[in-house]
């Protein structure tokens, strides 16, 4: 018995040992590093708890943000980057639900506008005329850009706005399948919309410029303000301003999409936040534009989708929408009937608008 007490009384004489070693091994390398940075006159840092306080005070205390280190590279030196958490809250609680909201009166913009203004109807009716307003490059080029934006359009949606949407749609396994293939496929067809926004401009500038009666056109909300008919050339003025904020915003969302995309041009984090927020703004707002351009391409207005799709218009629609052109293009004698148009080679339809950009340009 007295055997077994000893033993007893040894084994609980380890244990408190191998407890004050344990506690020991804890407080020296806490105790060591407090002196050494009292020994450097640096702030002491009271760990409180070392998931929490210790990090909040190393990121608050009052030092240079970078330090030295023997890794070379962009940030490398940086131990906290207290930018990378107020991007972070800015995107969360700004970004998204701000942007969410605009989305959601455009949408809802347009579904009253259509309520209320009903479709925009031919008011002499369809004639049996039509005029070659497209050749087969110019909507080929329309087309691809706008498959490769839709497609964007819709991953970056979902990237940005997925988590609150899709996660109580489709549960966090599924909606991590379907985020993590829309990153991998926006960053893919990125570079696709540079090479069409290059072509659209080379292609569609010279019409866009700028004419004399475009800010007439724009007071009067293109003929919605007012009784009076306004006079438009082959783009109005709305038209154009949608063209070179195409053009505008477009790059912004190409520039700062590259810098997201390829990490290499030797960017800090606070430049590639900055791009971020300008990617996620230019395409909200492009987004917003283009729902404008396909409701009166679709449902908003009759006959306005033509052009694109068979690269002719109808001749009544083209005199109350783009009068000056329609005007001069009939009595060059370009209009054809319409039992005519599938007859009509595309070669014809490509002489015909190209000698009406070399009369504009005379």
């Amino acid at each position: 018995m007295n055997r077994f007490c000893n033993l007893s009384a040894a084994g609980q004489g380890s244990n408190t040992a191998a407890w004050l070693l344990l506690l020991w091994l804890i407080v020296l390398p806490l105790h060591s590093f407090a002196e050494s940075k009292e020994s450097r006159g640096l702030p002491s840092v009271a760990v409180l708890n070392p998931a929490a306080e210790l990090w909040r005070d190393v990121r608050q205390r009052d030092m240079p943000a970078s330090g030295t280190t023997q890794v070379r590279g962009v940030d490398t030196g940086v131990l906290i980057n207290a930018n990378g958490d107020k991007w972070r809250k800015f995107r969360m609680q700004q970004l998204i639900p701000i942007g969410g909201y605009l989305l959601l009166g455009i949408g809802i913009g347009l579904i009253l506008f259509y309520l209320i203004r009903g479709k925009v109807k031919i008011v002499g009716g369809e004639s049996d005329r039509k005029l070659p307003r497209y050749t087969s490059y110019e909507r080929l080029i329309h087309w691809f850009m706008a498959s490769i934006f839709l497609f964007l359009a819709i991953t970056g949606l979902i990237i940005l706005f997925g988590r609150p949407v899709l996660i109580p749609l489709f549960g966090k396994e599924i909606f991590s399948v379907i985020a993590s293939a829309s990153k991998e496929g926006h960053n893919l067809m990125g570079p696709l919309f540079m090479i069409a926004l290059i072509l659209v401009f080379i292609k569609f500038v010279r019409r866009n410029i700028y004419q004399k009666g475009d800010m007439s056109w724009l007071l009067r909300g293109g003929g919605i303000i007012g009784k009076k008919h306004v006079p438009s050339n082959f783009f109005n003025m709305g038209e154009k301003s949608m063209f070179w904020m195409l053009i505008i915003v477009g790059s912004v969302i190409v520039v700062s999409g590259l810098v997201l995309v390829f990490p290499i041009f030797g960017q800090s984090r606070e430049w590639m936040e900055l791009a971020h927020v300008g990617h996620a703004i230019g395409a909200i707002l492009m987004i917003g534009v283009i729902l404008g351009h396909i409701y009166i391409g679709s449902i908003g207005m009759q006959g306005a989708i033509e052009g694109m799709k068979s690269g002719y218009c109808d001749l009544n629609w083209a005199k109350e929408h783009h009068d000056l052109w329609a005007t001069q293009m009939e009595k060059r004698g370009e209009a054809i009937a319409n039992e005519e148009v599938n007859r009509f080679s595309d070669t014809d339809t490509n002489r015909s608008l190209g000698r009406e950009l070399g009369e504009a340009g005379k």
